[in-house]
């Protein structure tokens, strides 16, 4: 499974890059007002720090107004994926963009149904929120079982991004149901390298060490 970061803060990614982790980077128009730069300049920022897609997001909402937003944003790098959302011209913009050769990442998806028109359109990435879907009553983990389901019956090849996620056991079940990336905040993935008996264990073991009156080098 991927591991894409959920942020447009280039010191975050930066340092999860250090770790051989990161396969990719999503952002979108909020993410971008908080980091509160230049969107075009954080986002050529940000295609520098890994080779994995970065999901730059149109802000039009008709179908002309996203080519033409598109146009400009696959110039940053050959990395940039299109992000557009889930409606009938963002799935026009779709098809146009990933037939062309473009990588397009499709957003705010939440039902299977959806996804299977984003599948058809010719996304490269689905992008169903399981959080927010949790939030409104109903089960975002479900919904990543029902589109893997579908998507393995017919074969699609666009891949499964679980988005919106707010824990470990988001990460721990999309791995489990066999989504194909997952994109979290940093302080999400950061949280899974945690766990108690870890830091008890290396706890132990220094002041074991300290005991030995020895240093290395």
């Amino acid at each position: 499974m991927k591991f894409f970061v959920d942020t447009a803060d280039t010191a975050e990614i930066a340092d999860l890059a250090a770790t051989g982790l990161l396969d990719g980077v999503t952002t979108n128009p909020s993410l971008i007002a908080k980091a509160g730069r230049d969107f075009l300049e954080v986002t050529a920022e940000i295609c520098k720090l890994t080779d994995g897609p970065v999901s730059a997001e149109v802000v039009a909402l008709d179908h002309e107004g996203m080519m033409r937003e598109a146009e400009i944003l696959r110039k940053i790098a050959d990395n940039v994926c299109i992000k557009v959302p889930l409606t009938i011209d963002g799935l026009k913009t779709c098809k146009a963009l990933t037939s062309d050769g473009t990588m397009v990442n499709v957003t705010l998806c939440f039902s299977a149904t959806q996804a299977l028109l984003a599948a058809k359109a010719g996304a490269s990435f689905v992008s169903p929120f399981v959080g927010r879907h949790d939030d409104n009553g109903f089960d975002g983990m479900q919904l990543i079982d029902d589109i893997r389901l579908i998507y393995d019956n017919y074969d699609y090849r666009t891949e499964i991004l679980v988005a919106s996620i707010r824990h470990g056991i988001h990460v721990l079940e999309s791995a489990k149901i066999g989504a194909d990336v997952i994109t979290a905040p940093p302080a999400v993935i950061k949280g899974l390298f945690r766990h108690v008996l870890t830091d008890k264990g290396i706890e132990g073991f220094l002041a074991d060490w300290a005991k030995t009156g020895q240093s290395i080098g």
